[in-house]
């Protein structure tokens, strides 16, 4: 339970001695760039949530989709340990729009967070009609009266990038990385430098890789290349499978390689599809974090469910319960027996910690990889331990701070995993101005070339043709079998033979009421029409179709308008995201309404190259793009799209007259 009143601030230069920091002046900078850029970054996060909690309106925290109001709770057992709460409306309505998901931090109270004693949790699961928070300590009034959720600031992520970075800097002891130089660019050949040989004593000789023949020629040709150099980025445009290969490098490092590695993303989600690809491959993998955090199919690989299931459990539970019974007779009992059993309580509980100390040790140092988030890599109970071997997937959308958690646990050999052709690290301060730079692009522009993977799998070629040749200079080949895709049905395409269409429309902007989003209603209304004719055709399920827009509120009269129609059942499969949301993710058919549509051209963040690049990416099958084409034709990117969409005949006029 946290305390009463305002969210914490904190002095965001607290640092170490400055004995400890070496007194180079461009390591200096770099420390003392990255401390106050990670404080303001939490300051906005935390001076936003406390502004919105007193002075927007519950009607509209309820239309943001960030608060939840009047809901009643119970208790619904336990996991790992930990309360499971289920809170829902009275009478079992359903739950009105909100934006709670798997895994999001929560703060729970009765009316007024920023007055209150809260308590905070993680969201363990959500349907239609409830929400599932998990938490370390229930209130003990969870059914009486109402309760209000709110989304929580994240401080443990500002404290463990803030001990990484001092870590980085310190001339004192080996906690850091020998690769500092090397990442501060303080070398003389960048490239050359990172090329070097990893000095890791423990390493056996390496050698080609077992599962070759799973490999195409680029995937195989960066695994070899990188697992004998220090320093690698390794750049996987989108469905070049650069998870995939991420997962493949690691298995030939465990085989051929005696030292514990350590696995790493910025989000869960990523973690949990390096953990799946380890497992399937045999890998002895173990994951650090909440369980709550983690897909369900994936939990019997966590720490704690390994520490629940170890054989010396019993014992322990044992000694637990000798404990509980000498406390239970603790009031009967007086003088010299009672300090006996005080001291038998102590006693206790003193093997009670070594024997979890030991359970604890013995799992985390048989696993070949330990996976967790970035941040996760600063979780105490990994104590002191070293990882020379550490991989970063996901880096291009990772803060260097952030990065840097793991990168200070010792490590010697180092691969950043991502593209930053795709969209960068979230930010959300403007007076954080430089964390929207990941180390992987930092790197980039230190003139140290990635290892590109070239081969997709995802899209139909023609899909891939404009991305490839506007990011990535015409390099992405594609997979065998693409160009048989059948085209799907229930679209009039202007080429039936190339799956993509831009739908013009003169709509109508408006500019929410909290002014930080967009909607369209006409944009809008003609996405669902032609959603209703995809569905229609029956060639395609709803689980087959995204719909993607940059604006969250889009996203949300997208969603009503879906939940109003006469049978909201049909659009129940329809995966509805933003577009930042949506990377990482693929469906057969995605349809995208960009919204903006004014006189002037202007168009806001949707103006970002890499937004657009991840926009028009995830589609397998079928793309179709709802926009002014006139607003659009404003930024130079979007212009290079629509006159190649002209070029090849993918204008879909007659969808003007429908």
């Amino acid at each position: 339970m946290s305390e009463k009143g305002t969210i914490r601030r904190f002095n965001s230069l607290n640092s170490a001695p400055s004995s400890q920091i070496q007194p180079h002046s461009q390591t200096q900078k770099h420390l003392e760039k990255f401390l106050k850029l990670i404080a303001n970054e939490l300051n906005e996060e935390t001076s936003a949530l406390e502004f919105r909690w007193k002075n927007w309106t519950k009607k509209q925290l309820k239309e943001a989709g960030i608060t939840l109001f009047g809901l009643r709770g119970r208790k619904n057992g336990l996991f790992f340990g930990e309360h499971i709460l289920s809170f829902s409306e009275e009478k079992g309505v359903k739950l009105p729009f909100h934006q709670f998901s798997h895994g999001d931090m929560v703060v729970i109270s009765r009316s007024q967070p920023w007055k209150e004693k809260v308590h905070e949790g993680i969201v363990l699961d959500r349907n239609s009609k409830r929400i599932r928070i998990v938490v370390s300590e229930a209130p003990n009034d969870i059914r009486k009266g109402n309760w209000r959720l709110d989304r929580s600031a994240n401080r443990v992520a500002h404290d463990r990038m803030k001990d990484a970075l001092l870590r980085f800097h310190s001339s004192e002891g080996d906690q850091g990385t020998t690769l500092r130089e090397l990442l501060l660019n303080q070398v003389h050949d960048l490239p050359y430098s990172a090329k070097q040989s990893p000095e890791i004593t423990k390493s056996k000789s390496l050698h080609k890789t077992k599962l070759k023949h799973t490999l195409n020629k680029s995937q195989q040709s960066v695994i070899d290349e990188a697992k004998s150099e220090r320093l690698n980025l390794i750049q996987g445009p989108p469905g070049t499978g650069k998870t995939y290969t991420a997962v493949r490098l690691l298995h030939e490092l465990t085989s051929k390689n005696s030292t514990q590695i350590l696995a790493t993303a910025e989000s869960n989600v990523a973690v949990d599809n390096l953990l799946q690809g380890l497992l399937e491959l045999g890998i002895n993998a173990i994951r650090i974090g909440k369980p709550v955090k983690v897909r369900e199919n994936l939990r019997k690989a966590t720490l704690d469910h390994n520490i629940n299931n170890h054989p010396l459990n019993e014992e322990l539970e044992i000694i637990q319960d000798e404990n509980r019974a000498i406390q239970a007779q603790l009031l009967k009992l007086r003088g010299k027996e009672k300090g006996l059993a005080h001291k038998d309580i102590h006693r206790n509980q003193k093997e009670i910690k070594n024997i979890e100390r030991r359970i604890t040790e013995e799992i985390l140092g048989n696993a070949e990889v330990i996976c967790c988030t970035n941040i996760g890599a600063g979780h105490h109970i990994l104590g002191e331990r070293k990882f020379p071997i550490v991989l970063i997937d996901e880096a291009t959308q990772a803060s260097e701070p952030s990065a840097l958690v793991p990168i200070t646990r010792g490590c010697r050999q180092l691969f950043l995993v991502g593209d930053h052709k795709q969209l960068p690290p979230t930010v959300l301060s403007k007076e954080a101005n430089g964390l929207e730079v990941s180390l992987f692009e930092r790197l980039i522009d230190s003139n140290l070339e990635p290892k590109l993977l070239n081969t997709q799998y995802r899209m139909h070629p023609v899909i891939r043709e404009f991305p490839s040749m506007r990011f990535y200079e015409n390099k992405l080949l594609d997979g065998e079998g693409l160009e048989n895709r059948d085209t799907p049905a229930g679209f009039i395409w202007p080429d039936w033979d190339a799956p993509v269409a831009f739908v013009p429309v003169t709509g109508h902007e408006t500019q929410d009421e909290f002014g930080k989003s967009r909607s369209n209603i006409d944009e809008a209304a003609l996405t669902m029409s032609v959603l209703d004719s995809l569905l229609a055709a029956g060639d395609l399920s709803p689980e087959d179709v995204g719909i993607i827009s940059p604006y969250t509120a889009q996203i949300r009269l997208l969603k009503s308008l879906a939940e109003e129609s006469k049978n909201p059942e049909v659009y129940a499969g329809v995966e509805m995201q933003s577009v930042d949301g949506f990377q990482g993710r693929e469906k057969e058919v995605i349809i995208m309404s960009t919204v903006r549509s004014n006189p002037t051209g202007e168009l806001g963040f949707l103006k970002d190259a890499r937004r657009l690049n991840v926009a028009i990416t995830r589609a397998k099958r079928g793309l179709i793009i709802i926009g002014n084409p006139v607003t659009l034709s404003h930024d130079h990117n979007w212009k290079g799209m629509l006159d190649w969409i002209e070029e090849r005949n993918l204008m879909a006029w007659h969808m003007v007259h429908t």
